[in-house]
């Protein structure tokens, strides 16, 4: 039919000859106008009717013009006789993934609510959340949302680097693009010489770059199909801000990780492209080839790091240990490491009178001592940290929170490490009666009214203790708090006795109280408390007058006759004791 229509124009062209031009071209757009719609009329005709709009078709696409028997109307899904344009259910929008920070224009609103995404009416994504800018993550970049750029940075690891003065994504891959690493060949006084840089350096003319260079992405200047004047040597160096140790060129350039087996001689290859950290030799190295004659891959995370020094095969740098031997502590550590030391037992009421807690720390193969505070103000924590490198030892030196300790009744509380630093014992219990706060009922109401009348007050029998885990030290040698603070473990005891039939006294009431195993429990709790009681010092020195006791007025201390001798134990809850025989 079309060939016809032209054979027809043909033959009304050669008869307008013998008219104006006028004429001839009017014909020729008409005939030619006519026939176009005689086409499109022939097309519509074949085709099929599109007489609704289906929110959704059985083979599965949503909002689509078609015929009727083309809709999915299970579950109440839609279907109008009009065009999708004009539904309200097909009706065009943002979609937000806020989880994922990706915004999607033009979507349906039943897809999105499908997609337990956030609909909203602008079918652009014209809104604050889909603003773009330049998310750079490593040496590569995406033009993206923030919240986007986010989850790309969660999922490698590393830190949000998000450029909002950075308006396309063109310009964002050229951010990353000219910090490509490479061969900068330009010509220097008639030698063609060579430069390992950033592109955008070498482009631009930077540092040591003449103004016309040509880069090269991951090519060595010594690669030979650059023919530039760099050669290679058995020559060593250290770069600032890696650890590696490198081969240098004849132009002073670094090239690949030093291998002894790759010198130009033995692997030409080898100074032809960069070479990845990861494909250099021994990269998995436990002691990171500390020490290594042939290999340079250092790793300051497993303990080494480029340094001058003596041992290997080629040049005047090595992997340098930096781990700890040998340490006070008699065991090794890694570089970065910290541990606590101390001057005896500690925990549980153990600290020796006037000893201290320190912090060690291994600092690129030195053994580094931090003293905490004095007079235990400070104690020092450690934990054991799991890595892919295996297990790292960290430690603090942190407040010691003691203050509150004796004025909990409930384990609950005394064991509250958010709030303080005890221990519970249980065996005895804290009436109240010697506290800070006992004169003021509001403040604790538990806490009993001091009555030198009772019969018996103080630390007593039964129940349960709050004491410091670690006693604080005190200046028990002059005026201060250290006889307020030992107090606390003052205990008075009224014993009955009973009058025999020959007119001996024989106790009848409260008799553990004349023991002396009851004295050395007492004094494991005093101790606790502080500097206080008999305890060995750090010299380990044992103070026998730290405890005294009081018969109906009369004052004996320990070495005057309750007991004979004193030794300090330990019973099956670790509580240090006086033990009397």
């Amino acid at each position: 039919m079309m060939r016809g229509k032209i054979k027809r124009i043909d033959n009304l062209m050669k008869i307008s000859k013998s008219k104006s031009g006028y004429l001839m071209m009017s014909v020729f757009l008409i005939l030619l106008i006519v026939s176009g719609l005689s086409l499109v009329s022939f097309v519509v005709a074949q085709g099929p009717a599109f007489n609704v709009c289906c929110e959704k078709t059985v083979n599965g696409a949503w909002c689509q013009n078609t015929q009727e028997d083309q809709c999915d109307t299970s579950g109440g899904l839609r279907q109008t006789p009009t065009s999708c344009d004009a539904t309200s259910f097909c009706r065009l929008g943002c979609c937000i993934d806020s989880a994922e920070g990706l915004c999607m224009e033009n979507t349906p609103e039943k897809v999105c609510e499908l997609s337990t995404g956030t609909w909203v009416n602008d079918e652009r994504c014209q809104v604050p959340q889909c603003n773009l800018g330049c998310c750079v993550i490593g040496d590569q970049a995406s033009f993206v949302t923030l919240t986007r750029c986010k989850r790309l940075s969660s999922l490698y690891a590393l830190e949000t680097d998000f450029r909002t003065d950075i308006f396309d994504e063109a310009s964002c891959i050229a951010t990353v693009y000219s910090r490509d690493i490479g061969a900068c060949v330009f010509d220097e006084e008639g030698s063609r010489t060579c430069l390992m840089t950033s592109r955008g350096d070498c482009l631009q003319g930077r540092g040591d770059v003449a103004t016309e260079a040509e880069f090269f992405k991951d090519k060595l200047c010594t690669a030979d199909e650059l023919a530039t004047e760099c050669g290679p040597t058995r020559e060593t160096t250290c770069v600032e801000g890696r650890d590696e140790v490198y081969f240098k060129d004849s132009c002073g350039n670094s090239a690949n990780i030093y291998d002894a087996s790759k010198v130009y001689s033995s692997n030409p290859a080898y100074w032809q492209e960069i070479v990845p950290k990861s494909e250099s030799c021994n990269t998995n190295a436990v002691n990171g080839n500390a020490d290594s004659a042939s290999c340079g891959n250092c790793n300051y995370l497993a303990g080494s790091i480029c340094k001058k020094g003596r041992g290997a095969s080629y040049g005047k740098n090595i992997c340098t240990d930096l781990n700890c031997y040998d340490t006070e502590s008699g065991r090794d550590y890694k570089n970065g490491e910290s541990w606590c030391m101390y001057q005896g037992e500690v925990g549980g009421g153990r600290d020796a009178v006037g000893s201290r807690h320190f912090r060690h720390v291994c600092i690129q193969g030195e053994e580094i001592v931090e003293a905490c505070a004095d007079f235990r103000n400070e104690v020092c924590i450690q934990d054991t940290l799991s890595t892919t490198d295996g297990d790292f030892i960290e430690s603090a030196c942190r407040v010691n929170r003691w203050t509150d300790c004796i004025d909990q009744f409930e384990e609950d509380d005394c064991l509250n490490t958010d709030k303080r630093d005890c221990y519970w014992k249980e065996g005895f219990h804290y009436d109240g009666s010697s506290s800070r706060s006992s004169a003021d009922p509001n403040v604790n109401p538990e806490l009993a009214n001091v009555d030198s009348d009772k019969e018996n007050f103080g630390i007593l029998a039964e129940g349960g203790i709050c004491l410091p885990k670690n006693p604080p030290g005190l200046e028990f040698w002059q005026e201060g708090n250290a006889k307020s603070i030992c107090s606390l473990g003052n205990s008075k005891q009224t014993v009955t006795f009973e009058t025999g039939l020959f007119g001996g006294k024989e106790c009848d009431e409260n008799c553990d109280v004349l023991t002396g195993e009851w004295a050395g429990k007492m004094d494991g709790i005093c101790k606790s408390l502080g500097d206080c009681g008999n305890y060995i010092n750090i010299n380990g020195r044992f103070t026998d007058d730290g405890i005294a006791v009081i018969d109906n007025g009369k004052r004996r201390t320990i070495s005057q006759g309750v007991v004979e001798d004193a030794k300090i134990i330990e019973d099956d809850d670790g509580f240090l004791g006086g033990l009397f025989d």
